[in-house]
């Protein structure tokens, strides 16, 4: 166990502190820290796939059947959880996340052995001598086959053949705000995911879309990359169900941003705001991905959202964290005009006008967002601080063994899992991975304020094992502020989520939920 002493400097050196208004950032590090660069990880450690044991409850027949095999690998997942909450009682909803998680757990083992079979075969064939093995070609179609086979099994991009491609944009499409302005084919889809994207399109396309019944239930267990941006802006409240005032909604709401702008943008230099400026300018180039972020023209368009946001609410003015937040609206609005992958995309390629609209979407929705939890970011910043202890509270409940293990070795919560709140699981996750969680975030009631708080608790006890076998304080404290996820994709994301959910059950409604 670190000294006293040791424990001081330790948390000096991971305290981020920032002079004059700005608000302190507790355990803040730029950019994210690379545990395989750094020897974190333990060599052969290897993520437990033991399926989760299931109780058996009475009722479960009856509720799969109303729920069309919703569960099963494969199968589509629209009827989720979060849409039963009233009509089940908690043990069948603990029984349906649990079928969740070892679906995931089976799927990823499937993978894992496919992935070592062909490695075998591949060792195989290079031993063999070059009469034997033929050419190249033998190697690379068993490696093509096995990457087809593996992405297939649930990757929200799997390639198949283009037989399977959705139709080109349809007069509905267009309608509801489905526009294609990439002259690039569209990425073939596999016919579960096409069927997906058809029931979106379908329901953004008529003229009120049932946000609360059909959109967010749909949306839960996430949302199709073409549909994306149009359902971000109905689900964050920017724009209105009615599909007929949607463009004038979005032409009004453009206007008076830019005239926030030509209003305030130029105070930047004043006096009185140049500690907020100077502030947000030194955070930009820190976030990520960073070949976005260092781009001139996006440089440019983060300073003006944030500065506006931050001048349109003195209660908080700019707290580090906040810039952010920004990043997974950007990069959704941007990839509404491009077929690219977003981190590398030169963005000063769009047209003007197309750039100004993505900024103006990407302020109202991260000020959306931001109205939720405001409390995060004033003074002292209260809301975060109420959240860590609740996750303290909730940890010591779901998991005696990891809360004891953290309090033994005097770790304390607020030294990790304040970025958690502060950051929104962003600096922990790759980016692809939080606009997925963004989705449900966004489906869920209170999700980015309530929901959050039991992801992070879920993120925590994903890492018992690892988390056990440390000792030490410093160690731990390294960990948990670096953890590996650089690899995570969907379907660690989903497990998670499913976990979350089921923690959400089994805890919301008990009335002593955070007290001891």
């Amino acid at each position: 166990m670190a000294s006293d002493g040791g424990r001081k400097q330790f948390w000096k050196r991971n305290v981020a502190r920032v002079p004059g208004s700005i608000q302190h950032v507790y355990g803040a590090q730029h950019p994210p820290f690379d545990p395989l660069l750094h020897e974190i990880l333990k060599p052969g450690a290897k993520q437990s796939t033991t399926p989760v044991k299931l109780k058996k409850v009475s009722t479960f027949q009856e509720f799969e059947s109303n729920t069309s095999d919703a569960w099963d690998v494969g199968d589509d997942d629209d009827e989720l959880l979060a849409m039963a909450t009233e009509s089940l009682n908690t043990d069948v909803v603990m029984e349906t996340a649990n079928r969740v998680i070892w679906n995931h757990s089976k799927l990823q083992e499937q993978h894992k052995l496919q992935e070592e079979r062909v490695e075998r075969e591949l060792q195989q064939l290079s031993d063999l001598p070059p009469a034997a093995s033929g050419d190249n070609r033998l190697v690379k179609s068993v490696s093509e086959s096995n990457t087809s086979s593996s992405a297939d099994g649930g990757n929200e991009n799997a390639s198949v053949p283009r037989s399977q491609s959705l139709p080109q944009t349809s007069t509905i499409a267009l309608a509801s705000g489905i526009t294609e302005h990439s002259t690039s084919s569209p990425p073939a889809l596999s016919e579960r995911e096409a069927s997906r994207l058809d029931k979106f399109k379908q329901l953004l396309a008529g003229p009120n879309t049932n946000l609360e019944e059909e959109l967010r239930k749909l949306s839960w267990s996430g949302i199709p990359k073409l549909v994306r941006p149009i359902t971000w802006k109905l689900l964050s409240g920017y724009l209105p169900a009615n599909i007929d005032r949607r463009e004038g909604t979005l032409q009004r709401k453009r206007k008076e941003y830019f005239a926030f702008v030509e209003q305030y943008y130029d105070s930047r230099n004043e006096e009185t705001h140049q500690d907020t400026y100077r502030q947000i300018h030194i955070d930009i180039p820190r976030m990520s991905p960073e070949a976005l972020i260092l781009q001139p023209k996006t440089t440019e368009i983060f300073e003006r959202i944030l500065f506006i946001w931050a001048i349109r609410h003195p209660a908080s003015g700019y707290v580090q964290g906040i810039n952010d937040l920004v990043t997974p609206f950007f990069v959704v609005f941007t990839c509404e005009y491009t077929e690219e992958e977003v981190e590398n995309f030169d963005v000063s390629s769009l047209p003007a006008e197309v750039l100004q609209n993505i900024e103006a979407d990407s302020f109202w929705c991260m000020s959306k967002l931001l109205d939720g939890i405001q409390d995060n970011y004033t003074f002292a910043q209260p809301g975060i601080q109420k959240k860590v202890k609740m996750l303290e509270e909730l940890v010591s409940r779901i998991d005696e063994q990891v809360h004891r293990h953290l309090e033994q070795h005097e770790v304390k919560y607020l030294q990790f899992a304040f970025r958690w709140m502060n950051n929104l699981l962003m600096r922990e996750v790759p980016l692809q991975c939080t606009i997925r969680l963004w989705d449900t975030y966004q489906s869920e009631p209170e999700g980015f304020s309530h929901f959050h708080l039991y992801v992070c608790a879920a993120f925590l006890v994903r890492w018992k094992k690892e988390i056990l076998e440390e000792k030490d304080f410093q160690e731990l404290l390294i960990f948990l502020q670096n953890l590996p996820t650089m690899h995570w994709g969907n379907e660690e994301i989903s497990v998670l989520l499913a976990e979350a959910y089921r923690l959400k059950f089994a805890f919301a409604d008990a009335p002593n939920h955070y007290k001891r």
